[in-house]
C-alpha cells in the first residue's frame, strides 16, 4: 500500500491580500503525516509561495501535482491533499437565465483559479479501492468537490439571502474579536494553551475569502490588463493562461467560440452574454493559436460550462472532502503570539494531539470535534464533510 500526499500553502506575499498562516499549516500537516500516519518524506509533495526553493503553487503546477498524485494510484493506496489559501466564487457568465450558480474556486499564487468541477473530475480518476482525502482550509470550501454528498454541513440548505447573512456574519465576527481584544476581555472557558484565546492583544484574524472585486484587481495587476470586469473573467483567464487555464475555462471558451463562428446562431447563450465580453471574444475568432487550446477541449453538453452544480443528479463516488467552512461561509486566518495558522487547520492539529492513535479518529469525528473547537473559539465557520456514505466512519486519512 502506497501513501502519497500533496500539501499546498499560499500566503500571497507582497500582495494586498496577503495571508500569514497558510504555509505554516502545510508544515504542521507535513509533520503529522510523517509522525502520525507513516508517510515517507519522499512521498510528500509540498507547494508553497514563501520559499523559491519549493515548486511554486501556480494553477499549472497545482494541476500537474494533482495529476501526478492520482495517475500512479492503485487499489489500496492512500492519497491526501491539504490546501490552505484563498478561496473565491466566480459568477456565471453565459447569459442563460437558469445559470445562477457560482463556481467555488481555490486561488493559486498566479490567480489561475481551479474550480470545483476540476476537483470532481480529478477525484473521479481515482481507481476503486484507493482512498483520497482532501482538506481545504479556504473560504467557500464546502463545494470544492462538485456535487459531493453532504454528510455534515448546511451548504445544501436553501435559505433566502443566506450568502448575504454569512458575509455580514463573518464581518461581525472579526469586529467582535477585535473589540474583545481592545477591551482586554478573555475567554473564561478556554483552558488549553493550544486554543486561540479571544482577547489577546496581539491576535489578528483575517478572512481567507478573496471577494470577486479584489480578485479582479489582483488579476489586473498580474496581467496588466485594465479592462477586466464581471462578465469577462473567464475570457480574460483564457487569454492570459491559455493551455494552462482550467479545463472548465477551456470548455467555456469552446462553446462560446463555436457558437460565435456560427453567425446564424441566435441562442439564448449568445443573445444575453455581456456585450463587452462578446466583442472581446469575437476579435479572437481568426487567431488559430488563441483558439487551439479551447477547441481541443472535450465538451459533451453546454451544461458543462454552467456555474454551480451540474444537473445530472449523480454524486461522485470518489473523494473525501473535509472543508473549513460551508459553501457560503468564510474561513479565518489567525495570528496569535507570533504564530499564524488557519483556524480549521489548527483545530485538526488539536484533535490529532488529543487523540489516542491506537483508536483511529474517523472523518465524521474529526469534523464534529473541529466544529466544537471553533465554536468555543467563537468562530462562526462550520467545517463540513462531503463524501460517499462508506467514507463517513472511515479513519481520517488512513
Amino acid at each position: 500500500m502506497a501513501k502519497r500526499a500533496l500539501l499546498i500553502g499560499i500566503n500571497y506575499p507582497g500582495t494586498t491580500e496577503e495571508l500569514q498562516g497558510c504555509v505554516n499549516d502545510v508544515h504542521r500537516m507535513h509533520k503529522s503525516l510523517v509522525d502520525l500516519f507513516g508517510f515517507a518524506e519522499e512521498d510528500i509533495t509540498v507547494l508553497i509561495d514563501t520559499d523559491e526553493s519549493y515548486t511554486q503553487p501556480t494553477g499549472k503546477n497545482i494541476r500537474q501535482a494533482l495529476s501526478e498524485l492520482i495517475k500512479p494510484a492503485k487499489s489500496g493506496d492512500v492519497l491526501f491533499v491539504h490546501y490552505s489559501g484563498h478561496g473565491t466564487r466566480v459568477p456565471p457568465e453565459t447569459g442563460e437565465e437558469d445559470d445562477t450558480g457560482f463556481d467555488e474556486c481555490i486561488v493559486p499564487s498566479d490567480l489561475n483559479p481551479i474550480p470545483d468541477d476540476d476537483f470532481r473530475n480529478l477525484v473521479e480518476q481515482v481507481p476503486e479501492g484507493c482512498q483520497i482525502t482532501i482538506v481545504s482550509d479556504s473560504c467557500h470550501s464546502g463545494g470544492l468537490i462538485d456535487e459531493a454528498k453532504e454528510q455534515i454541513g448546511e451548504s445544501t440548505t436553501t435559505k433566502p439571502n443566506r450568502a448575504f447573512e454569512f458575509e455580514i456574519g463573518n464581518y461581525l465576527q472579526s469586529v467582535f474579536v477585535k473589540l474583545l481584544a481592545f477591551c482586554g476581555v478573555g475567554s473564561s472557558h478556554v483552558d488549553t494553551p493550544e486554543i486561540v484565546e479571544v482577547g489577546e492583544g496581539d491576535e489578528v484574524v483575517r478572512s481567507r475569502y478573496l471577494p470577486l472585486e479584489r480578485f479582479i484587481e489582483l488579476l489586473k495587476q498580474q496581467t496588466g490588463q485594465d479592462n477586466i470586469e464581471i462578465g469577462k473573467i473567464r475570457p480574460t483567464l483564457f487569454d492570459v493562461f491559455g493551455e494552462d487555464s482550467s479545463p472548465k475555462i477551456k470548455k467555456f471558451m469552446k462553446v462560446i467560440l463555436t457558437k460565435l463562428r456560427k453567425t446564424n446562431d441566435q441562442s439564448t447563450l449568445l443573445g444575453k452574454i455581456k456585450e463587452s465580453a462578446r466583442g472581446y471574444i469575437e476579435e479572437k475568432l481568426n487567431d488559430e493559436h488563441y483558439m487551439k487550446p479551447a477547441m481541443q477541449a472535450q465538451v459533451k453538453s453546454d451544461r458543462e460550462i454552467y456555474g454551480g452544480r451540474s444537473s445530472n443528479g449523480l454524486f461522485p463516488d470518489r473523494g473525501i472532502l473535509l472543508s473549513g467552512c460551508q459553501t457560503d461561509e468564510t474561513s479565518a486566518d489567525v495570528k496569535k503570539k507570533g504564530e499564524a495558522f488557519g483556524a480549521f487547520s489548527n483545530a485538526i492539529q488539536m484533535v490529532l494531539s488529543e487523540t489516542d492513535h491506537k483508536d483511529k479518529i474517523t472523518n465524521k469525528e474529526m469534523v464534529l470535534r473541529a466544529r466544537e473547537i471553533l465554536k468555543k473559539q467563537m468562530f462562526i465557520q462550520r467545517p463540513g464533510l462531503y463524501c460517499n456514505d462508506r467514507f463517513v466512519n472511515a479513519p481520517f486519512i488512513c
